[in-house]
């Protein structure tokens, strides 16, 4: 049965200004901080200069911080196929998790149950690609690992919310090292640091082995990224069932 959208708390938070672009991605994060209150503190702080547009809580309660027509600080510097101001193309969702300096784990059913159709919601009105449905680590691979390998990517992509990991049999294009970091490009990764690319790229397609080394496994899942089906340039249809679980 479809999940309903969780009643919205609005909280707003000073840390906004006018977007310069129009709205074509979707950006997933993790708080990293101790609790939702440590959370919702600093991203409400103007000294920290730090917002999102909504929290999602780990017992599935939703924020509004920031409304969809202004831009929110949570991308900071980083980049996403042609695209360097993050926060003027993109809807930010912080999601609470201590994060892997403080005590990494598991999104809780609750929390996940709340992320989707908010999710939903959001590409349905904003027409936001699959492809440019991303996380933090992978707009700045350099700086951010969020929301990290524990996150359900999978469970999105089966309801049209993400790309899906490309499965066998796949084909190794055999590309040199320098060949694979021109395909992660294409694609739409900043590979200005190379191996925090590969280990971003790792980290939503192959989260099983996070090492930063090109093998022939990352090679082959890139290669169908980039040539099979949609590449994410398709829609996710509106109308389509919003599981809590498939």
């Amino acid at each position: 049965m479809a999940t309903r959208m969780n009643v919205i708390i609005d909280t707003p938070s000073p840390n906004q200004d006018e977007r310069s672009l129009p709205v074509t991605l979707l950006v997933l994060h993790y708080t990293g901080m101790q609790d939702a209150a440590a959370a919702i503190a600093r991203l409400t702080d103007p000294e920290a200069k730090v917002s999102s547009h909504y929290l999602v809580a780990e017992d599935g309660q939703i924020l509004r911080m920031v409304p969809e027509d202004r831009r929110a600080w949570h991308a900071g510097r980083s980049h996403w196929r042609g695209i360097d101001d993050i926060n003027s193309a993109s809807i930010g969702i912080e999601i609470v998790n201590p994060g892997h300096d403080i005590g990494y784990r598991p999104f809780p059913e609750a929390q996940m149950s709340a992320l989707i159709p908010l999710m939903a919601d959001i590409v349905d009105r904003h027409g936001i690609t699959r492809g440019n449905i991303v996380g933090h680590s992978d707009v700045a691979p350099a700086r951010k690992i969020d929301p990290g390998e524990l996150f359900d990517w999978e469970r999105l992509a089966r309801l049209r919310l993400a790309l899906p990991r490309p499965r066998r049999p796949l084909t190794d294009p055999h590309w040199s090292d320098g060949g694979f970091l021109l395909a992660l490009g294409r694609f739409g990764y900043d590979t200005l640091d190379g191996p925090a690319a590969v280990r971003a790229f790792q980290r939503r397609f192959r989260p099983e082995t996070i090492d930063g080394v090109i093998d022939g496994e990352c090679r082959a899942i890139l290669l169908s990224l980039l040539t099979g089906g949609d590449k994410g340039a398709e829609r996710r249809a509106v109308g389509d069932a919003t599981q809590g679980r498939s």
